[in-house]
């Protein structure tokens, strides 16, 4: 069955593996379905071209000259690149399976592979790549707006994100109640928030605004 959710956009599997019959039957496997999927034969090879920038997932043997799956893995995380990685094996055991998960692994399959199982986690791994994406969108519009703050507008927005009222903000700032309803009205409008909760989940999605309520 085709998840029509993962091929809505330009969503990639990307396959590394150093045996050419398990890239070419899962080239075979995947394509059929409405995926893009792009073969590699070694680490190196994908490390050296491929997008990171797109909503895509990592299907990577472990066992491999070079750099292994668990090591390409590992390489991806330390630079930043949050990829939805399933790791094959036709060698799997505890401790690998232990460190492939502890480094973030989706999932670790052994071979031979249950084609089923695979697809079904591919589809799973594309879709947390698009909520990733679509949250990391998200957050930059957040700060984009947040920049847009003056600095009393901040001092008033950290305080409404953490609940207090219109008199205790103009206590706490030494400001007029007039002034305090002017800058949160300015806050809410320019960062489209609704509520004083719906600031504070925006707030706590960028780390918050660097100001002591």
């Amino acid at each position: 069955m085709i998840d029509t959710d993962s091929r809505t956009d330009d969503a990639i599997v990307y396959v590394v593996d150093d045996d050419d019959a398990m890239r070419d039957s899962l080239d075979w496997l995947l394509t059929p379905l409405g995926l893009a999927v792009r073969t590699f034969a070694s680490a190196d090879a994908f490390l050296a071209d491929h997008d990171p920038d797109r909503i895509a997932c990592l299907v990577t043997d472990v066992r491999m000259p070079g750099l292994s799956g668990l090591e390409l893995h590992e390489t991806l995380v330390r630079r930043g690149v949050a990829m939805p990685v399933i790791v094959i094996t036709g060698h799997g055991d505890v401790p690998m399976a232990v460190r492939a998960m502890r480094t973030g692994a989706l999932d670790f399959i052994e071979k031979p592979l249950n084609n089923q199982l695979l697809i079904e986690r591919i589809h799973e791994a594309l879709r947390l790549a698009r909520s990733r994406r679509d949250g990391s969108r998200e957050t930059d519009a957040i700060r984009t707006r947040l920049a847009t703050l003056t600095a009393r507008e901040r001092e008033v927005a950290a305080l409404v994100a953490a609940g207090k009222q219109n008199k205790a903000i103009a206590f706490d700032l030494g400001i007029s109640l007039k002034t305090v309803e002017i800058h949160r009205h300015n806050a809410m409008e320019k960062m489209a928030a609704t509520t004083g909760a719906d600031l504070a989940r925006m707030l706590t999605l960028v780390g918050g605004l660097g100001v002591n309520p």
